[in-house]
């Protein structure tokens, strides 16, 4: 494809991404995160039905996943805003930029508060992550706060509504990526592959 003058060149772009593409290291956080979303989602989902024998490991294991998400959402955060991704298409109806958007900013709120809710959760109720649930199972944090049972309710449900309103929003972002790549036939699922 030609540029012309007024045209500015699209990053990334080549013949395989005919509207650019994102940075190899964004593609990087974006890849390495969605298993670890998986896996949180998984064992926040299932840790209510463990055995007491198996669940201080399942919420160390879910604990430590949360932190790592959180600190790549703040590298991909931090990323984004020093090598911001190509422009989305032009092609793309003004509804459905809308609609991708709110998406997008609603998973990186997600990845950052989700975490941060369940952290302070669990030292609300007086569970730091130390001993049996150390972060990675061997580095004990530091206690952020004293026990407070009302507070760890209130956050609790917190975690718990953001928990069960991450499936819908991770729903909406593979069905537009699949409806994109299947029904479209668009570049736009291209951009980060």
């Amino acid at each position: 494809m030609d540029h012309t003058a007024t045209e500015a060149p699209i990053r990334g772009r080549d013949t395989l991404h005919p509207d650019g593409q994102y940075s190899a290291i964004a593609k990087v956080f974006h890849w390495v995160t969605v298993p670890l979303m998986g896996l949180a989602l998984a064992t926040g989902l299932t840790i209510r039905f463990i055995g007491q024998d198996a669940k201080m490991a399942f919420y160390a294991l879910h604990e430590s996943v949360g932190l790592i998400i959180l600190a790549l959402a703040l590298a991909r955060i931090a990323w984004r805003m020093a090598s911001p991704p190509p422009a989305l298409p032009a092609h793309l109806p003004p509804a459905m930029r809308r609609v991708a958007g709110g998406v997008h900013h609603g998973l990186y709120a997600a990845l950052v508060l989700q975490p941060l809710l369940g952290f302070f959760t669990t030292n609300a109720y007086g569970f730091p992550q130390q001993g049996a649930t150390a972060f990675l199972g061997f580095i004990d944090l530091p206690k952020f706060m004293a026990a407070n049972e009302t507070l760890a309710l209130v956050l609790h449900w917190m975690h718990s509504l953001l928990g069960w309103a991450l499936l819908p929003l991770i729903g909406a972002h593979v069905a537009g990526a699949i409806y994109h790549h299947a029904v479209r036939k668009d570049g736009t699922l291209l951009r980060m592959l």
